[in-house]
């Protein structure tokens, strides 16, 4: 079947990879031709050799709604939506809410990407301050959402989160509902929509930051059960091809610290906001990149990719949020112009590019 009639295939292909991710729903549900060819695995090779792969971080973001009321009457809420930035050329969006969730996302909830698809997985569910084991899938090639198998086990929160940007998310620690710490792990294959439990880790880490990188899952800080926020220095990887935890890292960060800030660079280095700077750890190393500006004070969420930082935070708590992107070659910053629609508080992000 042609994908235009009288039309050669490359120039419809070449069409084809120059639309916005956004419209790429609408192209898939013109016809049985085209939707085909955008599925294809080549379409997106393509559509990236070309230059016109978007490049997009996506934030699970507060919008704050002064007539919803949740829970108790006198109390107001923010709720939160999934916020979509194109740094390159400064646009911002939104996704469609995710469907059966009428008071946004739950509080706390991580948010990941995995090829051309978004997983939003746990959280607080507001209103009932339950903890949710709910999955999440947004395809953006469809523009639809579909609800995945809940996380199995103990109801579990503030876990460390990452994916290997294919098919499979990586879960380990946080807290259940009695707040002691988890040393346990499990593997979510989006595609196969299961869950594979992972051997233990070596400690309880509660509030950890996990990060994917060259075939190992790392779970940076966070605590045990008896020290109750008091962080750690250390850090464990879990390595995919062997299925083990290999050795514990005990000094991985500077200081004993919140870890939630810590974003993996190209190669195998981290990035991290630490006091007024951007430090990066390479070769077990730490050393500053560039100093914060002076409007992130509070800095919400880092996201790295391709050589670029996004931070993400405000002047104090409770101020708009601002969003700035740093050349990390250069060490050069630029803020991005952020309307007042897309300033609330920030709780978790991802890169994804499309």
């Amino acid at each position: 079947m042609d994908l235009v009639p009288n039309l050669p295939p490359d120039v419809v292909r070449e069409c084809l990879t120059r639309v916005s991710y956004n419209q790429l729903p609408k192209i898939a549900s013109t016809c049985k031709a085209w939707k085909t060819e955008v599925e294809r695995p080549e379409f997106f090779l393509l559509r990236k050799a070309a230059g016109y792969a978007q490049k997009l971080v996506v934030m699970a973001q507060a919008q704050d709604d002064p007539e919803r009321r949740i829970g108790v009457s006198t109390f107001c809420h923010s709720v939160y939506q999934l916020s979509v930035l194109d740094p390159c050329s400064g646009n911002w969006d939104e996704l469609l809410p995710v469907p059966g969730l009428p008071h946004g996302l739950p509080y706390f909830c991580q948010i990941t990407a995995v090829g051309s698809e978004l997983v939003v997985m746990g959280g607080l569910e507001p209103g009932t301050w339950e903890v949710s084991r709910s999955v999440h899938v947004f395809n953006f090639l469809s523009g639809c959402w579909r609800r995945g198998v809940d996380i199995p086990g103990v109801r579990r929160l503030l876990f460390g989160c990452a994916s290997d940007h294919h098919r499979v998310v990586y879960v380990a620690g946080g807290h259940d509902s009695d707040k002691n710490a988890l040393r346990s792990a499990m593997a979510y294959d989006v595609e196969k929509d299961n869950w594979t439990q992972l051997p233990d880790m070596r400690r309880e880490r509660d509030e950890c930051k996990g990060i994917f990188q060259r075939g190992k899952f790392h779970v940076i800080g966070g605590y045990c059960t008896a020290m109750q926020g008091r962080f750690e220095r250390s850090a464990e990887e879990f390595d995919v091809m062997t299925w083990r935890w290999n050795s514990e890292e005990e000094e991985f960060l500077e200081a004993g610290t919140c870890p939630l800030t810590c974003s993996a660079g190209d190669e195998m280095d981290v990035y991290m906001c630490c006091g007024a700077d951007v430090v990066t750890r390479k070769d077990a190393m730490w050393k500053t990149v560039a100093k914060l500006p002076s409007q992130l004070g509070n800095t919400a969420c880092v996201v790295t990719w391709r050589g670029k930082l996004l931070a993400i935070g405000s002047s104090k708590l409770g101020e708009p949020h601002r969003a700035y992107m740093l050349d990390l070659e250069k060490a050069e910053w630029t803020e991005m112009q952020t309307p007042e629609k897309y300033s609330g508080h920030v709780q978790s992000g991802c890169y994804i590019e499309i």
